[in-house]
């Protein structure tokens, strides 16, 4: 018959903390009292009452000269507030995943907001969480009654909401929730708050339940922890529940070929190796002869006690701890993990990045995630690495990045025949060359040394690689881009793009990504231009109006020209009616002379209007060329038209009666000034 102990089983690092602060204070003469019981464990707490300690259930309640030790459960925000109030000196035991979740909800919760916690709300785990929070919060032990709460809370599915668990909180359970939250609630933070240590204790308990007869599992029968490793078992086979190899006898292991065993996060190692030690003897019992039993364990790959202590070397290398920085030298960070010995990391070991000092990194009190590189019992102190926890944990968020479609930021430091290396979080990602860029013409030397965006696109665990596309984070950045754009793009709106080609008849121009426009050419200038490199070139940012938009075919035209430089414009603005300019004579007619005024606008010159006296004919006043000084008489701005006078520029003593006109127009007959236009068109006399 075969006994197999579980990996993880016993003290979880913030109850070992815990239980050593208060071996320490015994130790040394102190009087200490706990905030509650220190653990679930009856014959431990027994113990330590008996060389002294005692327990309270409030600050007021400590005597005077007793060092109070707050368990890893942690305590209410308010009873913390009461102890530095009444003075009192404490040590804070409070488990680092504990103040972990107190300090998100601190930081998360608000009067606005709701706080879903999983877990039991009479635990004091549970109470000291809600005391954080700033706004409602529910707790809910299952599936089934998170349901209750949202059923009777309807505001939680459209209120902000933040969602934690207990640390000892049943994985599965954990997720089925998750699940369900995720359904009914369009604002949910998440955040997986489970310890790790109970969620690796409850999977290796489960997976030994599989292949065991029996499970047993030794802790207290009120630890939180415990009842979930009974739950977790119990559905794949027989399981006890003991605090005590006394209890043992009422277990009957007559046919089991194996059993499994496992403990609590509050229980103590001689406890483990005293039931380990009875079933031993009680299987032998039960056993048709102590010879055959011997006999069963010799042939065993490993003794009761072997498997016992390999069980409670739970600092292998490898594994992962949370450390507190207790000192900070030159050389290395002491740091706490829970255990006897001190733990070191050595400053080379701190980062992959060089340029970052440790020193200045981190304070005194921080906690830090570490993978412990080698134990050394003989000297007292185990050697750990940050570095290699974050590179471990940075290529899980890069791994499981491809499955969950996320886009992740890095750095280029490489450029290579086939593609480009990005640094994100300190792995290296092969990005290849069709990957890398929109365009083939574009050049991957410009992505050296910038941060790009890109997902991953292959991740082999083996080799230890991955491949990514920036590609595909551009193109999907554009399509929005795009579908943002022509959702709500009107004719009118102002807009500053780049522009990007010009051709014989215009400037594209982009307005956002994969979004051009054309602006045609006589939209670029109020002046006639042959060529858009007049005005523009490629790489320019101008500022653009939506003149028209096809929405079927995605078209858009543009323009550029800016109605305050129009000559009519400025015509209005510099020059209105009576105002005396210099203009040149640009042809003549029977009737009359045009003028140019400026760029684009020309007036008439009546030929009643070209002196005070009578004109037989224009060309006998004026030639092509003059410049004259002349009145603006009259506007019209929407036939585009102007009038000029010579004449009312004149002194009255040069003015002489009008004499009797013979021409075919006589002086003062109204005739309008398209009539002349048409009739100078048609004797081709109208200037450019």
């Amino acid at each position: 018959m075969e006994i197999i102990l579980a990996d993880s089983a016993g003290f979880c690092f913030g109850v070992n903390r815990a239980v050593n602060k208060v071996e320490e204070l015994l130790a040394s003469g102190e009087k200490v009292a706990t905030l509650g019981p220190l653990i679930h464990n009856p014959q431990y707490l027994k113990s330590i009452e008996e060389r002294g300690a005692i327990i309270v259930s409030s600050p007021e309640e400590v005597p005077d000269g007793y060092e109070l030790v707050i368990r890893a459960h942690g305590v209410a925000k308010e009873t913390v507030n009461d102890m530095k109030k009444l003075n009192i000196g404490f040590f804070d035991a409070t488990c680092p995943f504990v103040k972990k979740i107190q300090n998100i909800i601190a930081k998360e919760s608000n009067a606005d907001n709701i706080t879903l916690i999983a877990g039991d709300e009479n635990h004091p785990e549970v109470k000291g969480f809600r005391s954080y929070c700033r706004g409602e919060s529910f707790v809910f032990n299952n599936e089934e009654d998170l349901l209750s709460v949202i059923q009777n809370h309807p505001e939680i599915r459209d209120k902000e909401t933040i969602y934690v668990a207990q640390t000892t909180f049943s994985v599965e359970e954990y997720k089925k929730c998750s699940k369900l939250i995720k359904k009914y609630c369009t604002n949910v933070k998440i955040f997986d708050t489970i310890c790790d240590a109970t969620s690796k204790r409850q999977k290796y308990a489960c997976n030994l339940s599989h292949k065991c007869d029996i499970m047993v599992i030794i802790g207290g029968k009120m630890s939180s922890n415990t009842q979930k490793l009974k739950a977790v078992c119990e559905k794949n086979v027989k399981t006890y529940l003991i605090e005590s190899a006394e209890e043992l006898k009422d277990i009957d292991f007559t046919g089991c070929s194996t059993v499994g065993v496992t403990a609590g996060a509050s229980t103590p190692v001689c406890i483990i190796k005293e039931v380990i030690k009875t079933m031993s003897e009680s299987i032998n019992n039960q056993t048709e002869s102590a010879e055959a039993a011997e006999q069963a364990v010799a042939d065993s790959d490993i003794s009761f006690e072997q498997a016992l202590e390999e069980s409670l070397k739970s600092l292998n290398s490898d594994q992962k701890v949370v450390g507190t920085v207790l000192r900070i030298t030159p050389t290395e960070i002491q740091v706490d993990i829970g255990r006897k010995q001190t733990g070191i990391i050595p400053n080379e070991e701190f980062s992959a990045d060089p340029t970052v000092d440790p020193a200045t990194a981190v304070n005194v009190g921080d906690q830090l995630n570490l993978i412990i590189m080698k134990t050394n019992d003989a000297d007292g102190f185990i050697t750990l690495s940050k570095k290699r926890y974050d590179a471990q944990a940075n290529w899980e968020i890069i791994a499981a990045a491809k499955d969950n479609g996320d886009v992740l930021e890095g750095n280029v430091t490489e450029i290579l025949n086939k593609g480009v290396i990005v640094i994100s979080n300190g792995v290296r990602v092969f990005i290849p060359a069709s990957q890398a860029t929109l365009s083939r013409s574009d050049k991957l030397e410009d992505l050296l040394g910038g941060k790009v965006s890109f997902k991953v696109i292959d991740v082999d665990n083996r080799r230890r690689r991955v491949v990514g596309s920036i590609s595909t984070v551009l193109r999907e950045a554009r399509k929005a881009s795009r579908d943002a754009f022509w959702a709500q793009v009107e004719i009118g709106q102002k807009y500053t793009g780049t522009v990007v080609s010009l051709t014989e008849f215009g400037a594209f121009v982009e307005l956002a990504p994969g979004v051009q426009g054309l602006c045609h050419k006589s939209e670029l200038s109020w002046n006639r231009i042959k060529h858009p490199s007049e005005i523009v070139n490629v790489g320019d940012k101008i500022e653009v109006v939506i003149k028209n938009i096809d929405a079927e075919n995605k078209k858009i035209s543009l323009g550029y020209k800016k109605i305050e430089d129009s000559p009519w414009e400025i015509l209005r603005r510099d020059y209105p009616v009576g105002s005396v300019i210099d203009v040149q004579i640009v042809s003549l007619t029977t009737f009359g002379a045009f003028a140019q005024i400026m760029p684009h606008i020309q007036g008439l010159i009546h030929i009643s209007q070209i002196a005070a006296h009578r004109v037989e004919k224009p060309q006998d006043e004026l030639n092509i060329g003059d410049t004259v000084k002349v009145m603006i008489t009259g506007i019209d701005f929407e036939k585009k038209h102007v009038s000029l006078s010579i004449r009312a520029l004149l002194s009255a003593e040069e003015e002489t009666a009008p004499e009797e006109e013979e021409d075919e127009v006589p002086e003062g007959t109204a005739i309008p000034i398209e009539e002349l236009l048409a009739k100078a068109e048609a004797e081709g006399t109208v200037g450019e």
